[in-house]
């Protein structure tokens, strides 16, 4: 058992070792502590995958916390599910393979798993980067929690609105470090109307240099995260 002890780990399937390598690379500029694994190509080096590179990536990066892989191509899945049928029963039960985009899900799988989450969780980010707008990343739930909350129905509800000073706005690093310290709250907060703890969602707002942005929460015990997550707006991520 190798990978990262209390985290779960991520594995890349493509057919390209470039791509995979690749994708390792920029989730590790947002998953610094997690253990990210490229399967990529076959034994020879040339394009297609293998089965051994597979179940030794798995390996790798089995913590016992559990395993996410994500694949590029339908044959990389076959590829995927037949290593997995290798496993003993107890690596298996805790090895999922993710239907999401390789790019886009791998990310946010990645910087699931550096927040600690479970592999349900870990999961359910990857795929939210297939399915579009959803409760979890900003759907009318969350845009009617920012709502309440800055409307004043929820009188016991707490907002603030801040403005992005990053040279590049809410680019993937800050996003990941804002989506990780949502991570670290038990209650939801919205970033106009976006579910603060969605990755995808956050970036697909889009939040460049001088862009207004506002941190709501509805519940009552929400003040704390709304302001923590506020003040690293204000202070730029700890960037120049």
């Amino acid at each position: 058992m190798s990978g990262t002890p209390g985290r779960v780990g991520v594995v890349f399937v493509s057919h390209s070792s470039k791509i995979a390598e690749g994708l390792v690379e920029l989730a590790a500029q947002m998953a610094q502590h997690t253990t990210l694994v490229a399967a990529g190509g076959t034994d020879d080096g040339g394009i297609g995958t293998s089965f051994d590179k597979v179940g030794q990536a798995i390996a790798e990066a089995d913590s016992g916390a559990g395993v996410a892989v994500l694949c590029d191509l339908g044959s990389a899945i076959l590829t995927a599910e037949t290593a997995l049928d290798f496993l003993d029963d107890d690596v298996r039960d805790r090895v999922r393979i993710v239907d999401a985009p390789l790019v886009e899900g791998g990310v946010a799988a990645a910087v699931a798993a550096e927040s600690g989450a479970s592999l349900a969780e870990v999961v359910a980010a990857g795929r939210s980067a297939a399915g579009g707008r959803t409760e979890s990343d900003g759907g009318a739930s969350g845009g009617s929690a920012a709502g309440a909350a800055a409307s004043g129905d929820a009188q016991t509800g707490h907002s603030r609105t801040v403005t992005i000073v990053n040279r590049d706005g809410l680019h993937a690093r800050p996003a990941a470090e804002f989506v990780k310290l949502a991570g670290t709250f038990d209650v939801k907060v919205t970033v106009n109307g976006k579910d603060a703890k969605s990755l995808l969602g956050i970036m697909a707002l889009g939040l460049t240099k001088g862009a207004p942005v506002e941190v709501a929460s509805a519940d009552p015990a929400g003040r704390e995260a709304v302001d923590a997550l506020a003040d690293l707006i204000e202070t730029g991520f700890g960037e120049a």
